[in-house]
């Protein structure tokens, strides 16, 4: 870890070229000063780039976990314009480094509080803040919250995204605050509407637009059809995204860095061409805040594949994201660890840590059993509930979906990599976690960060 006095910088909240919310584009700007966390159409271009320039752009994240306005998150850099981009054509963002800013060599992953966003395990855990800070060290990630742990990251956005047009974000607004009226007494909730509060959209636009953004831009914390907080960990350098074009110039965005993250949400594996894909892949965010949230920088270039969405057909509807090796397609990016051993939990569509209850093909309920089989299993070693459920979040760990077919049980398996724990660490006894006979001696790990009014 760098100096206390290094790391205690102050950095500005404002940053041109950021913003925080989701938009339509009925105007063009020649200014590029623009932090934002809104998606809306009506948000003009921060800058216009050519096809195949070279494009750099800077990053920030949040880093109150336990008091964290989500009014305010995420900041967005862009939105970006390219020349030549028109509805219907396929915006191709080859992302071609991600790191983190060499004075801020550190992360958080944070467990957020039950009625501030949740996560996974909201309600079975009546979650209450907690985090664990990660220093970096070139590829690699180490925590004095969580000891005894030492992997390289996959650094990715884990949200990218064109500008919806006036229908699609007319469309999305209609569609979420119906599921909002559906569910009103959810805690927490189950999506977040358009709000005025906390909207920041760093240009200098006409008060009546501003008005007209707060009021129906669209909240950046779910993906939707344009890309947006997909959290996909293999989106790494060596990648490169396939976006539907909206608006003429696409207006595309970037943020919320990770330097690493284990796999959760529901996708399915990428394949080269004619490859059948034989099982699926659970990727994204286990807490609500669940990777290695850092602050960086993202080099990438574009490119316009005119026609995309008719030529591409139903994937172009949506985002693809295609993550390869350069010389070899079969391989998923150049800088992708591969772990060999794993200690594989598998979980099924039964309540088995809860009331037992069972439930028809549920991948979810499945992935919280497999999820929880490690949570208990790595308490046998010493580690706090908290200290895992940040680790499964952060580390490289891989979940796949064994079986969708036999019902009523789904058959989700969660692998955690042998090697993270590791034998060179010296501040803590090493870790074998594979099974023995003569069970595991159990260690004091301390734990994560947690409120100043809580022990774990």
């Amino acid at each position: 870890m760098a100096q206390t006095a290094a790391n205690s910088r102050a950095y500005p909240t404002f940053i041109e070229g950021l913003h925080n919310r989701w938009q339509y584009v009925a105007c063009v700007t020649d200014t590029f000063h623009t932090l934002t966390s809104l998606r809306s159409p009506d948000i003009p271009a921060y800058v216009t780039a050519k096809p195949g320039e070279l494009l750099t752009s800077d990053l920030v994240d949040a880093d109150d976990v336990r008091n964290v306005d989500l009014h305010k998150v995420h900041n967005l850099s862009g939105p970006i314009g390219v020349e030549g981009a028109e509805p219907g054509d396929c915006l191709v963002v080859e992302i071609l480094d991600v790191n983190y800013f060499e004075k801020m060599p550190w992360g958080y992953t944070g467990i957020f509080e039950l009625e501030n966003g949740g996560g996974l395990f909201a309600t079975e855990f009546n979650s209450e803040a907690a985090k664990a800070i990660w220093d970096l060290e070139g590829v690699y990630a180490t925590s004095r919250h969580i000891p005894g742990v030492r992997f390289a990251g996959i650094t990715h956005p884990g949200i990218i995204g064109t500008a919806p047009s006036a229908e699609l974000l007319a469309r999305w607004n209609e569609r979420e605050t119906g599921l909002i009226a559906q569910h009103a007494d959810s805690v927490p909730p189950v999506a977040y509407p358009p709000d005025p509060q906390g909207v920041h959209i760093g240009q200098d636009i006409s008060e009546e637009l501003k008005t007209k953004i707060a009021e129906e831009g669209a909240r950046t914390i779910p993906g939707r059809e344009h890309g947006g907080n997909c959290d996909i960990k293999n989106l790494s350098k060596g990648s490169r995204v396939y976006l539907p074009v909206f608006v003429p110039g696409a207006n595309f965005s970037v943020g919320d860095l990770h330097f690493s993250q284990g796999d959760v949400g529901f996708i399915s594996d990428h394949a080269p061409f004619g490859l059948i894909v034989q099982y699926f892949i659970f990727q994204g965010e286990m807490a609500f805040c669940g990777a290695i949230e850092m602050a960086g920088i993202v080099t990438f270039r574009t490119s316009i594949i005119k026609g995309g969405v008719e030529k591409f057909g139903a994937p172009l509807f949506s985002p693809n994201f295609v993550a390869h090796h350069e010389s070899d397609p079969s391989q998923p990016s150049p800088v992708d660890p591969q772990y060999a051993q794993q200690v594989v939990f598998e979980g099924i569509s039964v309540d088995v840590h809860g009331d037992g209850k069972q439930y028809n093909m549920d991948a979810t309920v499945a992935y919280k059993q497999a999820a929880l089989n490690a949570i208990t299993y790595l308490g046998k070693i010493g580690y706090t509930r908290e200290q895992v459920y940040l680790l499964l979040s952060a580390a490289p760990i891989e979940s796949h979906v064994g079986a969708v077919v036999d019902s009523p049980n789904a058959c989700v398996t969660l692998g955690i990599p042998t090697a993270i724990f590791d034998q060179t660490l010296t501040t803590v006894p090493y870790q074998d976690i594979l099974p023995k006979p003569e069970g595991f001696t159990k260690h004091d790990f301390g734990q994560c960060a947690v409120r100043s009014d809580r022990v774990i």
